[in-house]
């Protein structure tokens, strides 16, 4: 902008200077014209005196003529200062106040005398090669009787005109120079103030250009310059608004991605990933920052993907499969490959949408696995039904003792299905949440001991010990008849697996909480026995429906196979979690933590 300011201030000087010089030319030529023009009236105004005064001599010889006019010309040239010339008609000079006329050349090639002899008067101005100078000649003819004896010139020399306009000259030359030097100031701060806009709406398109709209050019004149900076103004707001809305646009979208539970994806059609989301890491590993801007070819724990993904390219077709990945973890994955273009004439990308399908799976193969244990669960005692009572149909009714032992046996297996078909529908209220959960404060200490009583004559079928802690005024806040179901299951597995002679035990302790939701703490009850114990690889798998350590013992105990999985339900509509501890032949711990009180 510098370059552009110093052109303007150079171009403003030479406007100036050219305007000056035009105007001191003009002045020059007009003074010379106009003295020059004053010197030839008051020139002609003299020879019409000297005419008056000293008539030409006519009829007297040329040597009289040429004394007389000699004397004339002497004495007028000291009353005047000019030169005199007396020239006869036929060029002749007859006399001179500067020369002597014997000595000077025939004068009627000289245009003023030519002039003069035609018109009357006639002028010129050359240089004198006499006197050395330049001359002004003014010559009149003398008119005597009607005729024209000869004519008479005056001379003035041009050295005063000259000396007059070379001293304009000089002041000239000053004062353009004083003037170029307040030109050039006036001209730079006329430029500074043209250019001073034009430099701040730069600065402010070059931050523009950086994505900064939110600069403004002061405009507040009413001249071009100050339309250009309000327009400038205008296309700033509207592109600061167009950007924030397309960053508000780009936040919502990005937020969509990276909160949605689907895995997205997108590779260029060069290969390079181009998006991954949130989701994305968390089922194929790696983050964002590592994938993207990578070819897709670098999974390299995900050798399938990675074909998928080059028969997508390849084909340009919808592709739709299910596929297992071993890392991070192990998961089954359902993808959707969809090419996806920007314009019509770019090649296309390709869209991967990855949804995580291993519990949807899994909970299909329980259902599956569910149905056909309930199935089987239920032909045992059905079949059980059925055979004894065909049998005691057969006869066997009329025998006493047998009837009765087949009676007891078709009651204790009817009980057995009742109580299947009773955890069964229990189980599915609980998973379905068809019932209200009325939380109040527990008293623990008051609660264990009913619970306890009431299991006493159970345990001493077995002749077991139970036994029960909690620490003095403890409270939960729970659904108290929930809770019992809890403990009851947990009690009834207890006295079950462990031996005649064993013990039993319930604690029920306050424990501080790291997990920020629950920052009044938790109570922990730990449900102990010395019984069998679970073996390590049954542990992660105990709390599935019908799901039993020893089949042979769970059936022949009226177990169901259902009532820790109900427990762990109810635990965790408590927002509370359970986890068991066992070694086999010493004993299991079944460990529940629930928040003291409830979100």
């Amino acid at each position: 902008m510098n370059k552009f300011r110093f052109k303007l201030t150079a171009l403003f000087i030479l406007l100036i200077g050219l305007s000056v010089l035009a105007a001191g030319l003009l002045m020059g030529k007009s003074y010379r014209d106009n003295h020059t023009q004053a010197l030839k009236e008051h020139m002609e105004k003299e020879m019409r005196v000297l005419i008056a005064a000293a008539p030409w001599p006519v009829g007297k010889s040329e040597a009289e003529q040429t004394a007389y006019l000699q004397s004339q010309a002497v004495k007028f040239k000291k009353l005047a200062d000019m030169r005199v010339t007396y020239i006869r008609a036929d060029g002749v000079v007859l006399g001179d106040s500067d020369h002597a006329p014997e000595t000077m050349g025939n004068h009627l090639d000289r245009e003023e005398v030519r002039e003069a002899l035609k018109s009357g008067i006639g002028t010129s101005e050359r240089h004198s090669s006499t006197l050395d100078e330049n001359m002004l000649y003014v010559a009149m003819a003398v008119r005597q009787n009607g005729q024209t004896p000869g004519v008479i010139r005056l001379a003035v020399s041009m050295t005063d005109v000259e000396n007059s306009l070379s001293r304009m000259w000089l002041a000239l030359v000053f004062g353009l120079l004083l003037l170029f030097v307040l030109a050039a100031a006036v001209s730079y701060r006329v430029a500074l103030g043209v250019t001073r806009p034009l430099e701040r709406m730069t600065a402010a398109a070059k931050r523009m250009a950086d994505m900064d709209y939110a600069i403004r050019v002061p405009a507040s004149g009413r001249d071009e310059v100050s339309e250009l900076a309000r327009a400038l103004n205008a296309m700033a707001a509207s592109l600061q608004e167009q950007m924030d809305e397309i960053r508000r646009n780009g936040m919502r979208l990005q937020s969509v991605l990276d909160n949605m539970p689907s895995g997205v994806v997108m590779i260029d059609r060069e290969g390079r990933i181009t998006l991954y989301n949130s989701s994305a890491e968390r089922l194929l590993g790696s983050s964002a920052k590592e994938r993207v801007g990578r070819p897709f070819a670098d999974f390299k724990q995900h050798y399938e993907l990675q074909k998928l993904v080059r028969e997508a390219l390849d084909s340009r077709e919808p592709l739709h499969e299910e596929l297992t990945v071993y890392f991070p973890e192990e998961r089954l994955l359902e993808l959707n490959l969809v090419p996806m273009r920007t314009s019509e004439e770019e090649e296309p990308g390709l869209l991967i949408v990855l949804q995580d399908v291993t519990a949807i799976r899994r909970l299909e193969r329980m259902r599956s696995e569910f149905v056909a244990n309930v199935s089987h669960e239920l032909k045992t005692p059905v079949a059980a039904v059925k055979g004894f009572a065909e049998t005691l149909m057969a006869g066997a009714v009329n025998d006493p003792e047998t009837a009765q032992s087949f009676l007891k046996i078709i009651h204790d297996e009817s009980e057995r299905l009742n109580r299947l078909i009773g955890d069964i529908l229990e189980l599915s209220k609980i998973e379905s949440r068809r019932f209200v959960q009325q939380f109040s404060p527990v008293d623990l200490n008051a609660f264990l001991e009913r619970t306890m009583e009431f299991m006493k004559a159970e345990a001493a079928k077995k002749n077991i010990t139970l036994e029960w802690q909690a620490d003095p005024g403890l409270f939960l806040e729970a659904d108290e008849d929930r809770l019992g179901q809890i403990l009851l299951n947990l009690l009834q597995n207890g006295i079950n697996y462990t031996p005649e002679g064993g013990l039993v035990k319930v604690r029920a302790e306050y424990v501080d909480s790291d997990d920020p939701e629950h920052v009044d703490g938790k109570v922990r009850i730990t449900v102990s026995d010395t019984g069998i114990g679970i073996p390590k690889k049954d542990l992660p798998r105990i709390f599935e429906r019908f799901y039993r350590v020893d089949k042979a013992r769970s059936r022949s105990s009226g177990g169901t196979g259902l009532g820790l999985s109900i427990v762990k339900h109810l635990v965790e509509m408590h927002r509370g979690s359970i986890r068991v501890e066992s070694t086999v032949g010493v004993g299991s711990h079944f460990i529940i933590e629930l928040p003291l009180l409830q979100p």
